[in-house]
């Protein structure tokens, strides 16, 4: 009964965790569409839109931290997702949408912090993305020709910011709330699934002979789950 419990708990606490990474998700959306209006793509000029951005333009500052912060947490949110839905047994058949959801998610989401790391044209950034570019075309093969694509060609220049641009604000943002509301849309659906399931052990424990054990009735459980 205990476990019964504590797997209930879980699998509420993922369905939260995932109303939480969709909202973020629109958040991050929402106040990047915002930065979006005054922002400029260009190496040198990206520093200062997002510098005019947070002393001109009104709750700039504001918005910018929130965009921040909220990209952030949702690759937090995104890893505890992953392991309460571990601890809540979600790891059956009938899981699977959510599982792979959630991965894509957090890849989706790793990814857009990375497409980031140049867009406000910092020292910082700049020098970091120079060293993994070179891990990159170390990768066999196809090493090459994806530095050519990240960057345009070349060194790191305005191709690369907007090359990078477009790649996080209209490629990986647009699949992050897709597989955002796709994963919350799977925990929703095994919910209802596991109400059923709940209501289906109460008619037969109400139903059976005085003598079944509950071992038996713990089995019958198991099969029902496992043929879902």
């Amino acid at each position: 009964m205990n476990t019964e419990k504590y797997e209930f708990i879980f699998r509420r606490l993922a369905t939260i965790l995932a109303v939480s990474i969709l909202t973020l998700s629109l958040g991050a959306a929402f106040t990047g569409i915002l930065l979006a209006f005054y922002y400029e793509p260009s190496a040198g000029g990206a520093y200062e839109s997002l510098k005019n951005i947070a002393t001109e333009v009104p709750n700039g500052s504001l918005i910018r931290d929130v965009h921040d912060i909220a990209g952030n947490g949702v690759i937090v949110v995104s890893l505890i997702e992953i392991v309460v839905m571990f601890l809540g047994r979600k790891f059956t058949k009938s899981w699977l949408t959510g599982w792979i959801s959630v991965i894509f998610f957090t890849l989706n989401a790793i990814a857009l912090a990375w497409t980031a790391m140049i867009l406000d044209w910092s020292q910082l950034g700049y020098w970091r993305l120079s060293i993994e570019l070179q891990t990159i075309e170390a990768i066999p093969f196809i090493g090459s020709q994806l530095r050519d694509i990240l960057t345009g060609g070349g060194g790191i220049t305005t191709a690369t910011v907007e090359h990078l641009y477009t790649i996080h604000s209209y490629i990986l943002s647009v699949s992050a709330i897709a597989i955002a509301i796709t994963h919350l849309g799977a925990l929703l659906v095994q919910e209802r699934q596991q109400t059923r399931l709940q209501m289906e052990l109460k008619a037969i424990s109400s139903t059976s002979e005085p003598d079944l054990t509950q071992a038996e009735i713990d089995s019958n459980s198991l099969t029902f789950t496992n043929k879902n």
